[in-house]
């Protein structure tokens, strides 16, 4: 060796700084796979995945291979640079071929290539793999060998260098990749997804109708009370109840109004027979849960109850696939008519305003894991039965009570401020 040409000692030095470039960017490319979309290729039958697969089921001997033949041909690389910096300038060359083969590694074998594999995983790991996997069979004596001292080590420090990492992901984690989709991903696609993944957090008492506002029939009204209120529902199904909603005895369809209603009139006894049966939901009911529950019971309506058995309110099979898909008539609109914009930029609302309409209408993100209404809330808030014109701070929104009825905020002005306010205001 130490007669060779020197055209041939720089030519064995490239080979080897470029076979430095290759494990290098084998590494980093095969660490940076994306483990899902590498499972989607290999259910696809792509080769250069199912090759990239085999390989990263054992990681441990992965990095093992490529570190080996990545300090053999550096320490090869460092000894041919040596011989020819000290044909070229003597015992200098020494610290000459450390600094300069140190910059040349760095630059070409190190910092390029695996950021180009860090850009690109795929377009470098797949290629890589052609060469891997037979160098593996070639070298697994060694590999083997390597490994066997390093798994003993790990394994007296606590760790498991077979077991494999936790390639679960959580509600949280796929809700970040979901929005960080882009263009993958249609926007309206990923709205239904998020909301899907929402479903968790919501509960059926944050979507229902609440009590004052269900419309149904009292069975103890009169026939033509009963009647009217049958004719002007514009609703599918309504729920019947004896002298107050809390005894509700069950769900009129109105497909059953034909045999209901004859020629006399109102037939209370086929009005007692098309009933079905009360559906009863407690309010803490999660909504996919709920969406769940619907689905086998083929009941498409529920009355929600506390844990007392009153009655708070309906909820609809409807109202969950809102929640998921948008709205489908006009419960947003409905919620913007308790919502008055003033010229200062301030809003004049409803206290019995929905806290989750409110957020959805104005893009507010106002506490939903409390008090359901803008009244309750700023109760909560006040912890005391204010008088008119108290004002208070709830996050980043300012808020002045305007028109009290008895312990009931019904108006409340609501303005926004870029800074929360601190603590001690």
């Amino acid at each position: 060796m130490n007669e060779a040409p020197l055209g041939l000692l720089f030519s064995i030095l490239a080979a080897l700084i470029v076979l430095s470039g290759f494990f290098s960017s084998s590494e980093t490319s095969m660490m940076s796979l994306n483990r899902y979309r590498l499972k989607h290729l290999q259910k696809n039958k792509h080769r250069g995945a199912i090759r990239a697969g085999k390989l990263l089921d054992r990681p441990d001997r992965l990095i093992g291979l490529i570190l080996i033949g990545n300090n053999l041909v550096n320490i090869f690389a460092s000894a041919i640079a040596t011989l020819i910096a000290i044909r070229l300038w003597g015992d200098a060359g020494i610290f000459i071929a450390t600094v300069a083969l140190t910059l040349v590694i760095l630059i070409f074998a190190e910092i390029t290539p695996k950021t180009i594999a860090a850009l690109h995983p795929e377009r470098v790991a797949f290629p890589a793999s052609l060469v891997l996997a037979p160098l593996m069979k070639l070298m697994y004596p060694i590999v083997a060998l390597v490994n066997g001292v390093t798994n003993g080590l790990l394994r007296v420090l606590g760790f498991d260098p077979t077991g494999s990492s936790d390639e679960h992901v959580s509600s949280d984690e796929l809700r970040t990749i979901v929005t960080h989709a882009g263009q993958l991903i249609p926007p309206r696609h990923r709205g239904m997804l998020l909301n899907i993944l929402d479903l968790e957090q919501v509960t059926v008492d944050d979507i229902m109708v609440p009590r004052n506002e269900v419309y149904g029939v009292d069975i103890d009204d009169s026939d033509e009370d009963i009647l009217r209120s049958i004719q002007t529902s514009s609703h599918t199904r309504l729920p019947v109840w004896r002298e107050d909603i809390n005894n509700i005895t069950g769900v009129l369809h109105m497909r059953s109004i034909s045999r209901v209603i004859d020629s006399q009139g109102l037939d209370r006894d086929a009005l007692e027979r098309e009933m079905e049966k009360p559906y009863f939901i407690p309010e803490s009911t999660p909504l996919h849960t709920q969406l769940r529950n619907f689905q086998q019971k083929k009941k498409p309506l529920g009355v929600v109850v506390d844990e007392y058995g009153d009655v708070l309110g309906l909820v609809a099979l409807e109202d969950i696939l809102e929640e998921i898909v948008g709205e489908f008539t006009s419960s947003l609109a409905d919620a913007e008519e308790d919502i008055y914009p003033q010229r200062d930029g301030s809003f004049i609302i409803d206290g019995t305003a929905n806290v989750r309409e409110l957020n959805k209408a104005l893009k507010w993100d106002l506490p939903t894991d409390g008090p359901k209404t803008l009244s309750g809330l700023i109760l909560e808030y006040l912890e005391s039965f204010p008088d008119a014109n108290t004002g208070l701070a709830i996050g980043k929104y300012r808020v002045e009570i305007l028109e009290l009825q008895g312990n009931v905020v019904q108006a409340a002005r609501v303005q926004v401020v870029d800074e929360e306010p601190s603590s001690d205001e």
